[in-house]
């Protein structure tokens, strides 16, 4: 008897925390995988809704832990009432809060929201600054968020690792880790740079709705060919 066929899927396949971690790529086999992603989706792009650098800040932000679809829903009506860095922080932490309730721990995500906002309208003229350091001050913001604005906003090549991302970096061998950081150096420093920027997209993507969480979707990899995971998935019956 196949033991495996007794093994949930979520043991077999890894958690959130600690994701599988398949033998390390050869560069030649990142820049295939990443070529064999892009080409079901040449032109990626962030699933949140924003209509500008300060929508987007925000949208990230309130993204840590609960779904791009959750945040969508709510973003419509918070920035129809606070469109900008003042009109936010004049807002406050509670009418923020009314607003965003159905999304976890919005609590947080709303006094951080007022904090940040405030934030740029008294150190920043109002504008989302480009600079990493700029960025990771203001409140609820971190690398992670930091590299989304810059990448998505400002053009830079830099990647975003969310808990998609470090999962798949380490359950394909694009570039396991034992941190999100280590995830992030190994793939910069993998992925041919021309297609680094769209990777951060193309990965997430990826991982949301190919390489998912419980058991990956294998018999529908575009790029199964150069993945190094051993437990590779068959297509169901």
């Amino acid at each position: 008897m196949n033991p495996r066929v007794k093994t949930p899927a979520k043991s077999l396949h890894g958690t959130a925390t600690a994701p599988r971690r398949a033998r390390l790529m050869s560069r030649e086999q990142a820049g295939a995988f990443i070529r064999a992603i892009a080409a079901e989706n040449p032109a990626p792009e962030t699933e949140l809704l924003y209509t500008d650098a300060f929508s987007l800040l925000v949208a990230v932000v309130m993204s840590a832990q609960t779904t791009d679809a959750m945040v969508n829903k709510v973003t419509p009506g918070l920035f129809a009432a606070a469109p900008t860095p003042a009109a936010m922080a004049a807002l406050g932490a509670e009418g923020i809060g009314q607003l965003i309730r159905r999304i976890g721990l919005w609590q947080a995500k709303a006094k951080n929201v007022a904090a940040l906002s405030a934030m740029l309208v008294e150190r920043h003229g109002g504008e989302v600054p480009r600079e990493r350091a700029a960025l990771e001050a203001l409140p609820g913001v971190g690398r992670k968020t930091a590299n989304v604005v810059l990448n998505v906003m400002f053009g830079e090549a830099t990647m975003a690792v969310d808990t998609h991302i470090f999962r798949l970096g380490n359950r394909t061998g694009l570039a396991p880790g034992k941190t999100t950081r280590a995830v992030e150096d190994g793939l910069v420093k993998r992925i041919p740079p021309e297609l680094l920027r769209d990777a951060h997209h193309w990965l997430i993507l990826h991982g949301r709705y190919i390489c998912k969480a419980r058991a990956p979707d294998c018999w529908r990899c575009q790029a199964a060919a150069h993945c190094n995971y051993k437990d590779k998935v068959a297509a169901p019956g």
